[in-house]
């Protein structure tokens, strides 16, 4: 459905805070991974069915299965360059633990394999073809991350226990955002978002420091769930009366959320920035006792 957009500049628009809400918002904007030339990977099954309809039952099965292997790497394709995004966006994560942009590379090789055998029957001549199909596809894809990032002097039990609060806070984000699609208002749309990346920041220190977990469990988990309750029933609200007082309260909450969301993770910020320097005056000490002279730190 079409809806209009509401900003600054609209007919209907004001001067006031939308502004700010919109630049906020598209600080945590990103570009989708996946790109035109990865979904234009899913056309060449399509034509490759068509032609073989008239082909003789055995060739039209030989097509069929060219195409699902085709469509499979496609679809395998899109999953690895969204997680190889979602890799590089942060600075301590896992590798994937399927790599599906090589898989995607195989199965590209041996669906070209098959549909060249259904039409130059043989072995070389198909060989060749999927061995170079396969090959360009990874030249031009590139391979999987496959060793961890920002591992090092983390306790993996601790960094468990954070993605599975990760993925419950990223869970309680998308419904938000699939919930106010129903409110059909751009303005509150952009405010969620400017929350959301907020929201976001704070994942991601707790993901760049697991013992920051206990401190901001609360926030990812039942802060979250309270502000996606909230979002669904001002969604269905605001959807069926258009509440102005609905849409003013509910802003008023994310606009509360926000600030302590991010008053939060400066907290956190500050607390490790102390740590390290507990760290630090722990090591000059041991350091003097051995008789090892070190220079003054500087002050910040």
């Amino acid at each position: 459905m079409a809806q209009k957009f509401g900003g600054k500049f609209s007919p209907d628009g004001t001067s006031d805070t939308s502004d700010t809400t919109e630049r906020g918002a598209f600080q945590g904007a990103k570009v989708d991974p996946v790109g035109a030339r990865a979904n234009i990977l899913f056309l060449p099954p399509i034509p490759m069915v068509f032609f073989a309809l008239n082909d003789g039952a055995v060739n039209l099965i030989l097509a069929l299965v060219a195409a699902g292997v085709l469509t499979l790497a496609a679809w395998m394709l899109r999953g690895g360059l969204q997680a190889e995004a979602a890799y590089h966006a942060r600075k301590v994560a896992r590798r994937p633990s399927i790599p599906r942009k090589l898989f995607a590379s195989a199965l590209t090789g041996i669906g070209i394999a098959l549909a060249a055998f259904w039409s130059e029957p043989g072995l070389v001549a198909p060989i060749l073809f999927g061995i170079a199909a396969g090959g360009l596809h990874l030249a031009a894809f590139g391979m999987d991350p496959l060793k961890d990032k920002g591992m090092e002097g983390i306790d993996t039990f601790q960094q468990d226990r954070v993605a599975r609060v990760v993925d419950e806070a990223e869970t309680y984000l998308a419904a938000m955002t699939d919930a106010m699609k129903r409110a059909e208002d751009r303005k509150m749309e952009l405010k969620l978002e400017t929350f959301q990346a907020t929201a976001r920041d704070l994942i991601r220190t707790v993901e760049e420091d697991p013992r920051d977990l206990t401190a901001a469990r609360k926030y990812l988990g039942v802060y979250l769930m309270g502000a996606r309750d909230a979002t669904v029933k001002f969604a269905d609200i605001y959807s069926r009366t258009r509440d102005t007082q609905a849409r003013a309260d509910y802003a008023a909450l994310l606009d509360d959320l926000s600030d302590n969301f991010d008053a939060r993770t400066r907290k956190l910020l500050v607390d490790d920035r102390s740590d390290l320097n507990i760290e630090i005056d722990v090591l000059r000490d041991r350091l003097q006792r051995e008789g090892v002279h070190t220079a003054p730190a500087e002050n910040t």
